[in-house]
């Protein structure tokens, strides 16, 4: 039984219904990968120059936006080298029992002595030029939708992944009996012509030869970046099972604590003691399993589950940047929840940290970086030459019913 005319069919809708999302992620992707630049050159005043000082201690940070920003509540912070971002929500007022009013949800502060040096509601296209890489981003993770764009694009990323197999397998030549007398060909040369481009042919031919070939050589990079978009939206739905099963033990605070009743807005430990607890927690982990601690990286706390995550770069790290190694502390109890390294510890996690270094082109330098930006716009050509391979088709179609 011939199932290629069925698989034909299957890639031809498939990709339709995912073109549109898939111009948007290849565009915005190709932003992304350089996004950091980007955002600093639209928002220079939002970078400290670097220097030899001593930077600031994460406590003395948060110190300083309780003083900046006296009607916030500290959600995260994150420590780069040119400036300490700082997620905060705002407090309850304590006499009407509502949420105080702010216009802003990030502050960014000098590393070196704690300076204002911008506040932004991140990602508010609103706001003009000062959250247009934020707003690239939200769009480029859920179409600026909140969580329904998520949903959207993780089935995309779950279709795009499946579809992958599919697309390649169509690229094989397909399997007929050669006549008595004539001998079959081998394999090879007559799979080899799917990885060429014949530039001398017909503008329909060059097309076709774009999208075959192009896919043909991008495929494995393509399938990477297709299934980590199923890791980042649908974590607990679809990868965490998937991971579990085929690579090994796999773990993520959000997916192994439920959530509490309600959202514990006054932990029994604030985050001074928090930090001191987790810090030392960090160290003493880091020692029993032979890994150095290089830096703090970021410190938040979740409320909806009660924890709070320390986060530091070490030895174990595979990104170029920042870092993932990641203790949980009991936000009520002070105890350690959770060690996660992001290598050499849970394969599903060593392979779940590869994913995300890979996807946000956070390793193997500045030639990998341009190669993801390359690849953005090799989403929206596969996708452009689908569609107008299609067209052609259908036009016949039509033309030959008439």
């Amino acid at each position: 039984m011939n199932l290629r005319p069925f698989w034909v069919v299957v890639h031809r809708y498939a990709g339709l219904a995912m073109t549109v999302f898939l111009v948007i992620v290849g565009l915005t992707g190709s932003l992304l990968a350089f996004y950091h630049e980007l955002d600093s050159w639209l928002n220079p005043a939002f970078s400290a120059p670097a220097g030899n000082r001593p930077r600031m201690g994460l406590p003395s940070i948060l110190e300083r936006v309780e003083a900046l920003a006296p009607n916030a509540r500290f959600q995260s912070v994150s420590l780069s080298d040119d400036a300490v971002e700082v997620w905060v929500a705002p407090k309850t007022n304590p006499l009407d029992g509502k949420p105080y009013e702010l216009d802003f949800d990030q502050l960014l502060l000098n590393p070196y002595n704690g300076d204002e040096l911008g506040r932004r509601k991140w990602g508010d296209i609103g706001q003009g030029l000062t959250n247009l890489l934020p707003f690239v981003y939200r769009l480029h993770y859920a179409l600026a939708l909140g969580e329904i764009g998520g949903w959207i694009l993780g089935i995309t990323a779950l279709v795009w992944t499946l579809d992958s197999f599919v697309g390649c397998y169509l690229t094989l030549p397909p399997s007929r009996r050669p006549a008595a007398a004539t001998p079959a060909k081998p394999f090879w040369p007559r799979w080899a012509p799917a990885w060429k481009i014949k530039w001398r042919g017909s503008a329909y031919r060059i097309n076709f030869d774009l999208h075959r070939a192009g896919g043909l050589w991008l495929w494995l990079l393509l399938l990477v970046f297709a299934w980590s978009s199923v890791y980042m939206n649908l974590s607990d739905s679809v990868y965490a099972p998937v991971t579990r099963t085929l690579v090994g033990e796999y773990h993520e605070p959000w997916l192994d604590f439920p959530d509490l009743d309600k959202p514990l807005e006054n932990p029994a430990i604030a985050w001074r003691d928090a930090y001191r607890i987790a810090n030392e927690q960090m160290e003493q982990a880091a020692r029993a399993h032979g890994v150095s601690i290089e830096k703090p990286v970021s410190f938040r706390y979740n409320a909806e589950k009660g924890f709070y995550v320390y986060v530091a770069r070490s030895g174990a790290d595979i990104q170029d940047k920042g870092g993932d190694t990641r203790l949980v502390l009991d936000a009520t109890t002070g105890a350690q929840k959770l060690l996660l390294f992001p290598s050499g510890q849970y394969a599903g996690n060593t392979v779940s940290s590869w994913l995300a270094a890979l996807h946000t082109a956070n390793v193997f330098g500045m030639p990998y970086r341009i190669l993801v930006c390359m690849l953005g716009l090799a989403i929206v050509m596969l996708a452009v030459t689908g569609v107008v391979i299609w067209l052609k088709k259908r036009r016949a179609r039509l033309a030959k019913a008439a």
